[in-house]
Parts: C-alpha cells; structure tokens; sequence
C-alpha cells in the first residue's frame, strides 16, 4: 500500500517539492548562506555531517510535514544517513508524511552546443537498486540549457528520457529536469525549444508509464500547460533557477498546475545561529508562502 499512497501525493497532493538535495560541488554555498563558512570544516566528511545536520533540522521542524510539502528530494550521502536513528527516507515517509525523491545525477559535462549534459552514471542501476531498498519514491537529475540551440536541445532532453526509462525499468518515477539557465539572452525561444522535445519524447515511454518534470520558471505564463495536462506526466514541478523566493513565487503563481520544487528559495532567511522558535517561525512562513503560489497556479 505504501507505493500507491506515495503515487497518490504525488501526483496529487497541493503543496510543493522541498530540493535537499545539493552536492559536494553546491554544498559549501548552501552553508555559506545558512551562516556556516568554510573555516568550519577540514574535510569533506566534516562538510556533509555540517548540511546533513541542515536539512535533518529542516526535515524536523514542525511545519515540514505532508501536510504543504508534498515530496523532498535528497542527496546520496542524505539518503544514505539518519534522522534520530532512523533511515532518512523512512523518517520522511513514516515520520513526516512526505514522499522521498533521490538525486541521481554525478554534475553536468562541458558545454557543448550551447547546453551541459549529464556525466556519465555507470552505477546508476546499482544506486537506484538501493535506493528502491531505502523506500525511495521517485528520483530527479538536471541538465543545463545555456542557449537556444536546437541541436543541443534536442540531445539534451533525449538523453532525460533515456535515463528515465532506465530508472523507469526500477519501478521508481523520475523527474526530468532540463533547467534553462534564468539570466540567459533567448530564453523564451529555447524554452518553446525544451516543450517541443519534451512533448516528442514522451512517445517513447513504456505504455502505462509516468514521468515528472521539473522545469524553469519560463517566460511566457502557462508555456507549459500542455504537459500538466498530459496523462503520462504525473506533475510538472518548477525550479527556482535563482530567482528570489518572491519573484519564484510571483511567477510560479502565473503557471495553472505548476507547483513548486526550490532549494535556496526554500532556505532563504534560515540560519545556523537561529533559536529554534525562530528557525521554525522562519520555515513555516517560507512554506506558507511556497504552498500559496503553487495554489495559485
């Protein structure tokens, strides 16, 4: 039962997708803004017990529950860590009613044809086998559109789908998420761009299949409406891309069936020296104001 419950909140659920889920090469920033500099840890493990403690903070504040944050996104190292002695993904499920996603991704490649693709993931079958073990839901991996350049476009979004069926083949629900880069000249012109191939990708899906997408916050509001409609996309989830948690917010509510999936937006104002009644006070109105705009939309 737990698997169609979790589909359930998913697909249907308001609320919105807290990302957690910064690695090695994001982290020390993620910190830098919590309060943390670099002068507090010698090491990479040091580092990753310092924003494992964050996100274990934010996991148990008492406003992050199922009830407004519908999924969470975790990194490897959180996954694979616990929360009071308890699994990370159990905890959110069991704990706090919110369904666990798993980022999957190793980082981006070079440029090439105006977009970053994936690195390599030999492992990937071997993760997302232990990730299905650990009670995760769902996984999530990002790509980068620097330009309006059809040819890396297209190759971008087709190789999303193909590692999609490959966590597809697991049982598990991908989100693919071909980000366009927010501060770029054509933006608008390369987001028509990733609508195109997303929708001629989804031909290709096993029948009965569903995936998810977390996109840009794009230019022209309910560009993307098509796919929130498509029944073979279980929810189109938007990224914060950089945008302020305001001005996210003031477009995420332009966007009919979008919610919300941010990271720094979501830990904006939140700090390590914070007394718990603010930190907690902090979140709540961050979560509030995340639910609203993906309300509106």
């Amino acid at each position: 039962m737990t698997i169609e419950k979790m589909t359930a909140q998913a697909a249907n659920k308001y609320g919105f997708i807290a990302a957690l889920d910064q690695s090695g090469g994001s982290t020390p920033k993620a910190l830098g803004l919590y309060g943390v500099d670099e002068s507090a840890w010698s090491s990479d493990e040091e580092m990753f017990a310092l924003i494992h403690n964050m996100r274990a903070r934010i996991i148990k504040s008492p406003a992050f529950t199922g009830d407004k944050v519908m999924g969470a996104i975790l990194f490897e190292r959180t996954m694979d860590g616990d929360i009071d002695g308890v699994p990370t993904a159990q905890y959110l499920w069991e704990e706090r009613g919110v369904v666990p996603f798993l980022k999957v991704d190793k980082g981006l490649a070079d440029t090439t044809d105006g977009v970053k693709m994936m690195k390599p993931m030999p492992d990937l079958d071997a993760l997302l086998a232990r990730a299905k073990a650990k009670g995760i839901f769902g996984t999530k991996m990002r790509s980068v559109i620097d330009a309006a350049n059809p040819k890396g476009i297209a190759a971008n979004v087709a190789q999303q789908f193909e590692v999609g069926k490959q966590i597809l083949s697991h049982c598990l629900t991908p989100i693919i998420e071909p980000e366009v880069t927010i501060t770029i000249v054509d933006k608008a012109a390369a987001e028509e761009m990733v609508l195109a191939e997303i929708t001629k990708n989804l031909d290709g899906l096993p029948e009965g299949k569903q995936v998810m997408l977390k996109l840009s916050l794009p230019e022209k509001a309910n560009l993307y409406k098509s796919l929130v409609d498509d029944p073979r996309i279980m929810r189109v989830v938007a990224l914060s891309g950089g945008y302020s948690r305001e001005e996210a917010n003031a477009r995420l509510a332009q966007n009919t069936g979008m919610i919300a999936s941010f990271s720094r937006a979501l830990t904006e104002g939140l700090s390590a020296t914070q007394a718990d009644s603010d930190f907690d006070a902090m979140l709540a109105s961050t979560i509030d104001s995340i639910v609203a705009a993906s309300r509106a939309g």
